[in-house]
């Protein structure tokens, strides 16, 4: 089969790998019929994530065909079309039971490296690093998919594969960044990056009917989208977004900040960006962390600090004095995508969601490489690309 590949830094090809076995009987073979090029894969792409081998199938927001099943799996039938979470979830384990399905404690099949990164093993991921499992990821033309009779989501007859596509990751990963503030009426809620997981973020803490809430970026279309949803759009570029921000507020900052950037934000200012971006350079720290430092400073005393950015290790500068003075709160983490799945799935039958519109440009497995330069330069107006491997 074909599949998209990782060979380094700026290094995808798409090239032909051996098509997946059954190894499990609760597996399942899925035909791709839809697959993204998710933000965070730029991360492995621009050369930032720890624990790349080349030759990794990458590719984590998926969705197809179900092809063949385990013997053991009771919930999928061939032919059911599934959208599969990028979190792989065994749902029957301690933090499973709790619904903290990125963190679930038996499907990272390399426990023992994510131990010695973070202290403890996390989920297992597609097509992402070797310290989350190291599994085949969803830009191919056929994914293994393990722990098959829990997490993937059955789509209903009659929607899209563009309808739903977004499901398996940025959907609910801008709906978590938004649930952990406990959004009330009264909040100014800001959110940093207007990339596709940002208009998510953006459209869920619109539904819980904040005060106001402001979207920073520098991307023209990206901020232009967030304004047309109902946005305050801040271009960090043209203006400061603190003072900004405390305009917007009467000097008491924002109640509730949300970090949609991750580890590779950029700075307005020459001196910080720089310093970070060469001590990236030198892996002394594998994260750009100036949205991190501008919501520890800006947001109000008592406020809430979300994170569904990716982060892959060290970052260096942080205010932590700031943070810990003003009682700020954190809530942070890879997306438990199952929490969420049916209620989400229900919200776009309904209206409520807008998952078509962000997609900007579209492709085959071919495409592929030539499209993650596109989607990491933002050329073209380019928002979300989509693949069609067949």
């Amino acid at each position: 089969m074909k599949a998209i590949t990782w060979h380094g830094k700026h290094d995808m090809r798409c090239e032909s790998v051996p098509d997946p076995k059954i190894e499990d009987g609760r597996d399942a073979i899925i035909k791709v019929t839809s697959c993204a090029i998710c933000g965070s894969d730029l991360h492995f792409y621009d050369g930032f994530m720890l624990g790349m081998e080349s030759g990794d199938i990458v590719g984590h927001e998926f969705m197809g065909e179900v092809m063949e099943v385990g013997k053991d799996n009771k919930k999928l039938k061939v032919g059911d079309r599934v959208v599969v979470p990028f979190t792989i979830a065994c749902g029957e384990c301690y933090q499973c039971q709790r619904q903290n399905y990125s963190v679930c404690e038996r499907t990272n099949r390399n426990a023992d490296q994510a131990r010695k990164m973070f202290g403890h093993a996390t989920a297992g991921l597609f097509g992402y690093t070797h310290l989350t499992g190291g599994y085949a990821g969803g830009q191919a033309e056929y994914v293994r998919v393990p722990y098959a009779d829990f997490a993937p989501v059955k789509v209903p007859d009659g929607m899209t594969d563009d309808e739903v596509l977004f499901l398996g990751d940025i959907l609910p990963t801008g709906w978590q960044g938004a649930a952990q503030c406990d959004i009330e009426p009264h909040d100014t809620v800001a959110i940093w990056g207007a990339g596709p997981v940002g208009q998510f973020a953006l459209q869920s803490a619109l539904l819980m009917n904040p005060k106001q809430v402001i979207v920073i970026d520098e991307v023209p279309e990206r901020l232009e989208m967030a304004k047309a949803r109902g946005a305050i759009t801040i271009n960090f570029k043209e203006e400061s977004t603190v003072e900004r921000l405390n305009e917007l507020t009467d000097n008491k900052g924002p109640d509730k900040c949300i970090d949609c950037v991750g580890m590779e934000a950029h700075a307005p200012y020459g001196i910080e960006h720089a310093y970070d971006r060469a001590k990236q350079a030198v892996m002394s720290e594998t994260g750009r962390p100036h949205v991190l430092r501008e919501m520890m400073y800006v947001c109000r005393p008592g406020g809430t600090v979300s994170v569904p950015g990716v982060y892959g290790g060290l970052v260096d500068k942080i205010p932590f004095g700031a943070a810990m003075n003003k009682a700020l709160t954190f809530k942070m983490g890879q997306t438990h995508v199952n929490r969420w799945a049916d209620d989400l799935l229900h919200r776009i039958q309904e209206g409520q969601f807008d998952t078509t519109s962000m997609i900007t440009h579209r492709g085959t497995l071919e495409d592929g490489p030539e499209l993650y330069k596109t989607f990491r330069d933002k050329k073209d107006g380019c928002i979300k690309v989509v693949l069609q491997p067949s």
